[in-house]
């Protein structure tokens, strides 16, 4: 019997086997890679050991396993699954160092572990396989599609399993770029990249069997249902197959004991068979522990690790009942079917429990998550008499699973357990890849979890209590959940006076470029990283020397992750590519000219000619225009007040012309309106109301633009000249609604913007804002109406909120520029300018890198290529993966959308998606 056990594994399955040998009186050792020191099995053995390196290569290290093993004094190590569970030659290095092998002998792993072998062995043993190759390169791959282009190939590891290491392949484009990730992803996952190729089976059920063998006899504990698979990996597993007729689970489990027999099997094995109708197909044959062994052992009653610990046959007296696995993984689903692995800080853990439930886990709260491994961070199991009653309880214990802190598929597998063809067991490997974009879709619409959100802190003295997110309007009905925003991790032990470097994103140091101590300019590329597949680099944000680097080439890090450390100081460097410093007070000679041209249009610049007006006793347009219109609520001011304090009821409207020395007077012609602030708080009157419905009924008429001036406070407090809500008569906001599409709708706002006012900025089709706005449907006066609290108006809805949530599309310093902006939008919609100036573009053949993973600034690109100055950028800050502006080619008006591969590598995420569809729809109207 085994006295001392090394797990060479980590995370759940590692605690999974010491929980098992601790219940046969078995001493274990732990390992952990230096990069994971805080996952949860590290203090669930006896004792634990460093190895050395991070990453999965430091489970991969055959020496460094069983160095560690010796050391520890151990007489057996247990592989787990994954990393070295089917690696033959570190079976034959523990038997080497006297130490056992938990697991089949080196020559079943040499079979089993290398698929093509397996396969060719199926044959031997009369087994049916798929038509197949050995271990292929690209040009065997391609010749092997040739023949099967109809149904076309799957690319496999030839060692390890999972799915890692696999693509499917319909197109024989693909399968140079697939072969390369294929192999890539196969040797970081099992140290082995080869791969040989299968015909592919379109929508087969994939179904398992568990064997077990003491060296002389095998038995056979039944299937298991593995159809449920995200991208060939599976994230459902069942036990027994509920739709399995009797006598082909006969002819399978048949075939698995032949192949187990024929090979004098020892310890577990999985044997795996695709089934087409009513044919079965061997695929692959996994000899270790499998991570759905749980659903086996709950229904037949037997503990599979402790069988491999003992080495024995387990008794059991047959199948009862089912077993459902459900692997939760922190990851988010994608419409296509592949899924985007998330991490963070576990700020809630708190898995299931219950009568037929069972969790194999590793998290805990406080833990951070390592990117540098698999997702994969809990299992639940659940087992019920039937398989209606278990996937009930399946869907009950997901809902009370409350984890918070990192992305989860646990409402992806919630929505899947409720999907009516799982239900009727309808499904296929591809069933969840097919279906995705409509799972998602019933994730979003489920209720909450069956759990209490944490109760929020008391905020002392404000009457409310506290601030709930201003950017998501459901935030009050999750007050209490907090979502972390990634902050810079600096060291504790930082060199003093130093700036930090942070990782703009998650990913890998591929290579540093500087040295400690180097001297370095501001703009000067330090490192590379990689993420999403992409090369970013990562460029000194000071001038001065570098003074303590953090990371190492290879290391995999978080967004927010200080990389280096660089101390400022006025060094020379000599050859550095820098950035030109740019002077953000500097005023270009054409600005100064405008300033001073719109300065000419003032009274107080036109001395001379408000003196000739006050000569003949006439008042100038300003004067005109605020006594045209005058003031409601003469129930309560002057009529002589009222056209001192209120010229034009606060709005001034008109009907005007910009750009028309470009676009003459047709194509020209504009609708403008003003709240005036100075009236009243910009506030909405009754007499304004109905110059707004005028304006606006002009506006669809002669289908003109309309730009709309919005700082103000919403409707007037107190209009008494308003008997009755029927007596205000306005159409105005039904009119407006009905402009969308009709013609361009131009939002400015500077200052305050609330209520009423900011109801009409939303409506328009580009919102301008300068520096100092706040926009709100609330304001202040609202807030602290409805008992929420006292704010100032700074805080409602500043542009810190609104120009990163993509309300604002393009923010400004002032009103000045708020107009020149306004200007050249509109430009777009009125015609090709005839002259124009651009680039030499020639300078395109730079632009994008002939290294193919290395990122550029598609900005830099589409300046080059479009006319100077004439790109105008919406929602910059917002959807950071996209870039969409309206911009000249030769003078002609064109919109672009593009992907930006500086972030998430060009990648679409929500945000991005957003901002391209209304940007697309923007140019479509007009």
């Amino acid at each position: 019997m085994i006295k001392k056990l090394l797990i060479a594994n980590r995370g759940e399955i590692a605690i999974r086997i010491a929980e098992a040998a601790a219940e046969l009186g078995i001493a274990t050792v732990g390992v952990h890679s230096e990069d994971d020191a805080q996952s949860l099995h590290v203090k669930r053995v006896d004792a634990a050991v460093a190895l050395e390196g991070r990453g999965s290569a430091a489970y991969l290290d055959i020496a460094g396993v069983v160095a560690a093993a010796k050391a520890a004094g151990c007489d057996a190590v247990h592989p787990g699954y994954g990393f070295l569970s089917e690696n033959a030659a570190f079976a034959r290095a523990c038997a080497a160092a006297r130490i056992a092998f938990v697991g089949p002998t080196p020559e079943q792993l040499d079979l089993f572990g290398d698929k093509a072998r397996a396969r060719a062995y199926a044959q031997k043993c009369k087994v049916p396989v798929l038509p197949g190759t050995e271990s292929v390169d690209v040009a065997g791959a391609t010749a092997f599609f040739r023949k099967h282009a109809k149904a076309g190939i799957a690319l496999k590891a030839i060692a390890g399993g999972g799915g890692r290491g696999m693509r499917l392949i319909t197109e024989q484009s693909a399968i140079a770029e697939a072969f390369t990730r294929a192999s890539a992803e196969a040797k970081a996952a099992f140290g082995n990249g080869a791969l040989y190729a299968e015909r592919l089976v379109r929508q087969a059920r994939h179904i398992e069997v568990q064997v077990v063998g003491d060296g002389k006899a095998v038995v056979a504990l039944g299937e298991r249902e593995c159809s449920l698979q995200r991208r060939s990996q599976k994230i459902v597993e069942l036990a027994p197959s509920p739709g399995l007729k009797p006598a082909l689970r006969k002819k399978i489990v048949e075939a698995a004991l032949a192949m187990a027999k024929a090979a004098k099997y020892r310890s577990l094995g999985t044997f795996e068979f695709l089934v087409e109708g009513g044919d079965f197909f061997f695929i692959e044959a996994n000899p270790r522990l499998q991570v759905e062994h749980t659903v086996t052992e709950e229904v037949w009653g037997v503990d599979l690790v402790q069988a491999q610990l003992r080495g024995t046959l387990p008794k059991s007296d047959g199948p009862h009942g089912v077993a459902i696995q459900l692997r939760v993984n922190l990851e988010t689903m994608t419409e296509d079917g592949s899924a985007k692995p998330g991490g963070g800080t576990l700020s809630v853990f708190e898995p299931p429990s219950g009568p037929g439930v069972r969790v194999d886990a590793y998290g805990y709260a406080g833990y951070r998550t390592n990117p540098n491994f698999d997702s994969l961070l809990a299992k639940v199991i659940v087992k019920a008499p039937t398989f209606g009653a278990a996937l009930a309880r399946a869907e009950r214990a997901l809902a009370g699973f409350r984890l918070e802190g990192a992305p989860s598929n646990i409402g992806f597998l919630r929505a899947l357990l409720a999907d009516k063809d799982v239900r009727a067991d309808k499904v296929h490997t591809r069933f969840v890849d097919e279906n995705a974009k409509r799972l998602i879709a019933s994730a979003a619409k489920l209720n909450g979890g069956q759990y209490f959100q944490a109760a929020a802190p008391a905020t002392g003295g404000r009457q409310a209590g506290a601030k709930v997110d201003a950017i998501d309007p459901l935030a009050v009905l999750t007050f209490g959940k907090a979502t972390a925003k990634a902050e810079t991790v600096v060291d504790s032990d930082a060199p003093e006076g130093t700036v930090p470097v942070p990782a703009p994103m998650q990913g890998t140091i591929v290579s540093l470029s500087v040295k400690d101590g180097d001297p370095v300019a501001a703009g000067q590329p330090l490192l590379i990283m990689d993420a999403m597949k992409m090369q970013h680099e990562i460029k000194s944000p000071a001038r001065g020397y570098v003074r303590r680097i953090a990371v190492e080439a290879g290391e995999t890090i978080y967004e927010g992750h200080a990389l280096l450390y660089v101390e400022e100081a006025d060094v020379e460097v000599k050859g550095a590519a820098v950035e030109a410093e740019i002077d953000l007070d500097h005023i270009r000679p054409d600005l100064a000219e405008y300033f001073e041209r719109r300065a000419l249009t003032l009274d107080d610049k036109r001395p001379e000619a408000v003196g000739r007006r006050r000569k003949t006793n006439q008042r100038t347009a300003r004067q005109n225009l605020g006594a045209f219109a005058i003031a409601s609520q003469r129930t309560r001011r002057t009529v002589d007040d009222l056209i001192a304090r209120t010229p034009a009821d606060g709005l001034i409207t008109g009907v005007g012309r910009v750009n028309g020395a470009l676009f003459g007077p047709d194509k020209s012609r504009v609708a403008v309106a003003h709240y005036d602030y100075t009236v009243l708080a910009g506030t909405q009157g009754k007499t304004n109301h109905h110059k707004k419905d005028r304006l606006f009924e002009i506006v669809e008429e002669q289908r003109i633009p309309l730009v709309f001036f919005t700082e103000g406070g919403g409707g007037r407090p107190g209009d008494v000249d308003v008997q009755s809500v029927a007596g205000l008569n306005t159409m105005a906001f039904h009119i407006f609604g009905r402009l969308s599409g009709v013609a361009p709708l131009v939002g400015i706002n500077s200052g305050r913007c609330f209520a009423g006012n900011a109801a009409i900025l939303g409506c328009c089709d580009v919102v301008i804002a300068t520096r100092n706005s706040s926009i709100g449907m609330g304001g202040p006066a609202m807030i602290e109406g409805g008992n929420l609290g006292v704010y100032a108006p700074e805080e409602v809805g500043p542009m810190s909120v609104q120009v990163p949530n993509g309300t604002v599309d393009i923010a400004v310093e002032d009103e000045a520029e708020a107009v020149a902006v306004a200007k050249k939008y509109l430009s777009y919609f009125q015609g090709a300018l005839p002259e124009w100036r651009s680039a030499d573009q020639r300078l395109l053949r730079r632009s994008i890198p002939e290294n193919r993973l290395r990122v550029y600034d598609v900005r830099e690109v589409i300046d080059t290529m479009c006319d100077e100055g004439s790109v105008l950028e919406l929602r910059r800050a917002f959807g950071l993966g996209m870039v969409t502006a309206l911009v000249r080619i030769e003078g002609k008006p064109l919109g672009i959308v593009a992907n930006n591969p500086m972030h998430l590598a060009g990648a679409i995420d929500s945000d991005g998606s957003d901002k391209a569809a209304r940007f697309l729809q923007l140019c479509d109207a007009f």
